[in-house]
């Protein structure tokens, strides 16, 4: 069974996607960018900074990466505050505090910034609970490279086949999968049109993965 679980956290801990998609289209309309559907959802678990970069490139823009970050880290932190709408995904808080009381480590590997990372874990007072956080936006990849769980299983002190991933995005299950490491593919309804076939095991509700479901998962 799994020792140390590596959590993502934005579609799986707090549901901020709306929250994120109403920043990045508050930014597009900044810019006059037509983002379409598509090209939306295969940002899904990526860093803003690398989705700005893709922005750039993709709609050839003389405006700097940074600019279109600022833009839209300043959109979602007017939201964070003040929509009444921001809460934890349903059932995640249980299987944080079951896996926290059965002694598993938890450490958090999220794409989001520090900075909103611990604007979460504050409001939703979750630290007592997690031993490490990582930000993608520290490290030199973002999602769907592997570096982020490489770096989460080392924070755990586990090896990586000791670990379980908890991820909702396609960037994220292939970051998982390319590591090594067993990943559970949260079908998250904030998370549109993503892809779980690299996951171990797919799953709709959290309770399909309580502490006592877990033991021979592998």
């Amino acid at each position: 069974m799994p020792k140390a679980i590596l959590f993502d956290m934005d579609g799986v801990i707090v549901d901020t996607e709306p929250l994120h998609h109403k920043a990045y289209h508050n930014m597009f309309k900044d810019y006059n960018l037509e983002v379409n559907t598509s090209l939306y959802e295969s940002f899904t678990g990526q860093s803003t900074k690398n989705v700005c970069k893709k922005l750039c490139t993709h709609f050839n823009l003389a405006t700097n990466a940074n600019e279109l970050v600022k833009r839209k880290r300043q959109h979602f932190k007017t939201l964070f505050f003040n929509d009444p709408n921001l809460k934890l995904i349903d059932g995640v808080h249980d299987i944080i505090k079951d896996y926290h009381a059965n002694k598993l480590t938890l450490v958090l590997a999220s794409s989001a910034s520090m900075l909103t990372i611990n604007n979460v874990f504050s409001k939703f007072d979750l630290d007592q609970y997690f031993i490490a956080k990582l930000s993608g936006a520290d490290l030199k990849a973002s999602k769907p490279h592997p570096e982020i769980f490489i770096k989460a299983a080392e924070a755990s002190g586990f090896k990586r086949e000791e670990c379980m991933v908890i991820e909702d995005s396609t960037n994220g299950i292939k970051a998982a999968f390319d590591a090594g490491i067993y990943c559970v593919g949260y079908n998250s309804l904030h998370s549109k049109n993503q892809d779980y076939s690299l996951a171990n095991k797919v799953i709709n509700d959290f309770n399909e993965i309580r502490f006592d479901k877990i033991k021979g998962l592998f």
